[in-house]
């Protein structure tokens, strides 16, 4: 008795010259790359729908906002616009160059704010050299007596702004304020940081860069 491959355990009797027809042993490899053929196509037909999807019902315009966003998942604030540059010698906003007025239709009044004597005296003569008309000279108020840091404060009203801008490009370092006065008159108090005025090269330039039109920002950007 024999029980040849592919019978399943069945039992034949060979007799003469008739044998029992056997089956081919089932090729379970090719079944099962079959299936993940057809998984992996199936996949891709998914995947593939989902992409149209997106694109018809206008979620890809989206895309590039997302991939703006910040950790916390909010779009990205638009850039803020670029810190206006001033003159080394004024902390005001540029200003028109035509509204900047020659040195002698500026009236300065110049107070010492600090324990040095006799400086306030010497700065109006150095701004006289330089064609400012000079107003009051002595010391500073008592509410900014020893109360200016810096170089100095360059103090006027809103009809002085473009005086102010000449007066504060001669000093490096010094901040510019604004108070309530009608007139065009500017006052230069000088800080405990104060050592000299900027030589007239320095002070051009200075006056150039505060008088410089700044450009507009730009509206695009990408992250």
């Amino acid at each position: 008795m024999l029980t040849p491959q592919g019978l399943k355990g069945k039992q034949y009797r060979i007799t003469g010259n008739s044998y029992p027809r056997l089956g081919r042993p089932p090729k379970r490899s090719r079944k099962v790359l079959a299936l993940i053929g057809v998984v992996l196509a199936l996949a891709l037909i998914g995947l593939g729908g989902l992409q149209l999807w997106d694109i018809f019902s206008g979620k890809g315009k989206n895309a590039s906002a997302e991939a703006c966003a910040t950790p916390s998942g909010k779009p990205l604030a638009a850039p803020a616009p670029a810190a206006t540059p001033t003159a080394p010698g004024s902390a005001a906003a540029p200003i028109d160059p035509a509204a900047v007025p020659q040195p002698a239709a500026v009236t300065v009044n110049v107070y010492n704010a600090t324990a040095k004597a006799g400086l306030a005296a010497r700065t109006a003569e150095e701004l006289k050299k330089r064609g400012f008309t000079i107003g009051k000279v002595g010391n500073a108020p008592a509410e900014l007596d020893k109360k200016v840091p810096g170089t100095a404060q360059v103090i006027a009203g809103p009809a002085g702004a473009g005086a102010s801008t000449l007066v504060g490009s001669v000093i490096a370092g010094a901040t510019s304020t604004a108070d309530a006065r009608t007139d065009t008159t500017v006052d230069f108090v000088i800080g405990d940081s104060y050592n000299a005025l900027l030589d007239e090269t320095q002070a051009a330039a200075a006056l150039a860069l505060a008088t410089k039109p700044v450009p507009a920002p730009s509206t695009t950007g990408s992250c």
